[in-house]
């Protein structure tokens, strides 16, 4: 059954699901988020992306900042960039506004630093290459990922076992916010790195639903205010 408009989640919500599930509860339950260095380098790198328009270069038509959803997975968000390449036959393509021909979609997602040894950022343009297949009613076979620090593309295989791990996460994610749940803290040597660490408490390890935080952190505000 498809999910409604109202039920939709960020696609940037797997991402961080992938990479620490402690850190999705907080930042779209909790709504918890601060910015360190690395958080605003990304930031600056996707504004080179994020330019609502469209742009043709040797017969691709680029386009910025594309909105992309999916009713099947309930995911809705945006694609850095997307290149429509031209095609000799109609088959597995798609017609574009004011162009001749048919294009095929060919999508790439801008991150700062180097290829992740986990796959968090693959199940983000994984979710939005399936959001893009339901939309245009294409199959998309793979997409790019460009890294900010060796500033070139890695492609990345949309296999069926990326599919089947995207669509799980965005079955959890939608479960973790029905539910108010936010996952328990699991320290491991990338906390140092997160914007969250102070918030998220990973080597006390608190847990429980968003209710449950919330009210820990009153009771923090409350002690610490003065007599």
């Amino acid at each position: 059954m498809p999910y409604s408009e109202e039920e939709l989640i960020s696609i940037s919500a797997l991402q961080h699901l992938a990479f620490c599930p402690r850190q999705a509860g907080l930042i779209y339950i909790a709504g918890q988020w601060q910015d360190n260095p690395l958080t605003f380098e990304g930031t600056e790198l996707h504004k080179s992306a994020h330019q609502p328009q469209s742009q043709s270069r040797s017969r691709i038509i680029i386009s910025h900042s594309l909105y992309l959803r999916s009713l099947k997975l309930g995911l809705v968000g945006m694609a850095d960039i997307v290149e429509f390449h031209p095609k000799l036959k109609a088959e597995g393509g798609v017609k574009v506004a004011s162009q001749q021909g048919y294009y095929f979609p060919h999508i790439v997602e801008y991150k700062r630093g180097n290829l992740k040894l986990d796959n968090c950022d693959l199940v983000q343009v994984c979710a939005q290459a399936i959001c893009l297949e339901e939309m245009l009613g294409v199959a998309i076979s793979e997409a790019e990922i460009f890294y900010g620090q060796p500033r070139r593309r890695h492609k990345v295989t949309l296999n069926l076992e990326l599919r089947n791990q995207t669509a799980r996460l965005a079955e959890e994610m939608h479960e973790l916010i029905e539910t108010s749940t936010i996952p328990p803290a699991k320290y491991k040597p990338g906390c140092k790195k997160c914007s969250l660490s102070d918030i998220c408490a990973p080597e006390i390890g608190l847990a429980g639903s968003a209710k449950v935080y919330l009210t820990q952190n009153l009771k923090e505000a409350l002690n610490e205010t003065p007599a």
